[in-house]
């Protein structure tokens, strides 16, 4: 017997994610696997994808320019549909809290076909915040079949909702990544953080580009950053541009032309891990660097109000600094001056996995369909 395994996924962080478990579903026994790329970002997740050897078997080119998150679910059924006409697999895999993910799970339940969540459970309890990422992942929480959540508390989440189906702990499949990206001696892709010091300066890796922070806030939060490097002047500023124009405005209007910011191109993956070992702090209001830093001993100060992932916090590994300029400034402040609260941040233990989550996945797999005796135990 084999089973055929549908991974769907659109955007690049789903592809980093994504991809260590799609490459060991490649080469598992009694598993047939094929990926669908829906294009909600157009060309970033395919170099992910070519970094790691994994060929997207589909590609439903549904970008758009000024696309619409109700364009983007409506486009992505539309072609799923189709694709379903000619691909009947017995498990679709999807990933987060995308409208790929949504639009994906969603499909998959119109045609029947049970589908696994991948980093499922994550919670803020608000709708709006993040938005619309929230009501994606608790909506794709009600299709799902098999749960693979990466931490105990993402299980209870779930039970507490009375969720149907199998749950699994199996740790963030981003661990498993980083194992493979973080390299002794890397010389980066892109010049200009070759170019980068590294030891004279305590370098920030900044990003910021969710939607509920456009306008006040990512005001707030880049002139809190033009203070904190007025008065260090041994800090030095890397922050790969999100492509959005909401973002670019603001970033490039507040921060741009200062020397001791470096402006970039989104990084590829390796890159970007290999930036985060090399940095001295990360202020971020996305979600995956709130995994992948602390993997790396790095602290991490979340641009947002809130966090889906409060494992971090009370393993002291993330701070959440607000979206205010003297919250964000304050917080900043404390890690740079004060050495006994950064060592304790940066030498938390990260509650993240232990770089075996695909494994784990794959073990649930085969399990759910009576290929393999044993349920994997769980994480933690």
């Amino acid at each position: 017997m084999s089973i055929r395994v549908l991974s769907v996924f659109g955007t690049r962080p789903e592809a980093i994610k994504m991809a260590p478990l799609m490459h060991l579903l490649q080469s598992t026994e009694g598993i047939s696997h094929a990926a669908c790329f829906t294009g909600q970002h157009r060309d970033l997740p395919l170099s992910v994808l070519d970094a790691f050897h994994i060929k997207a078997d589909y590609n439903l080119h549904i970008m758009e320019e000024a696309q619409s998150l109700s364009g983007i679910t409506s486009r992505i059924l539309l072609r799923m549909d189709e694709m379903f006409t000619r691909e009947r697999p017995d498990l679709v895999l999807v990933h987060g809290d995308t409208s790929t993910t949504l639009a994906g799970a969603l499909s998959a339940y119109f045609h029947k076909i049970p589908v696994g969540h991948v980093e499922a459970g994550l919670r803020t309890f608000d709708k709006m915040a993040p938005w619309p990422e929230e009501m994606n992942r608790t909506l794709v929480g009600d299709i799902a079949d098999l749960h693979f959540c990466p931490t105990l508390r993402n299980k209870e989440n779930l039970e507490h909702e009375g969720v149907r189906g199998q749950i699994f702990v199996t740790g963030n499949t981003v661990v498993d990544v980083m194992r493979t990206t973080v390299r002794t001696n890397y010389v980066f892709s892109d010049p200009k953080l070759n170019a980068v010091d590294f030891t004279g300066k305590r370098v920030i890796t900044l990003t910021c580009h969710r939607k509920e922070n456009y306008g006040r806030q990512m005001e707030e939060i880049f002139t809190a950053v033009r203070m904190l490097l007025d008065k260090h002047e041994d800090v030095a500023v890397i922050c790969p541009v999100h492509p959005a124009p909401a973002v670019k405005e603001y970033v490039i209007g507040i921060l741009g032309g200062i020397p001791r910011v470096h402006l970039i191109e989104p990084c590829n993956v390796f890159d970007m891990h290999n930036l985060l070992a090399r940095s001295f702090l990360v202020m971020t209001d996305s979600g995956g660097l709130q995994e992948e830093a602390p993997a790396l001993g790095k602290p991490v100060l979340v641009l947002r109000n809130n966090t889906e992932r409060p494992e971090a916090v009370e393993a002291g590994t993330v701070r959440i600094a607000g979206t205010r300029t003297d919250t964000v400034l304050s917080a900043a402040e404390e890690l740079l001056n004060d050495e006994i609260v950064y060592h304790q941040m940066a030498h938390a233990i990260s509650p993240y996995g232990d770089g075996n989550a695909s494994e784990r996945i794959v073990q649930g797999i085969l399990w759910y369909f009576g290929l393999a005796e044993d349920r994997p135990l769980n994480y933690q």
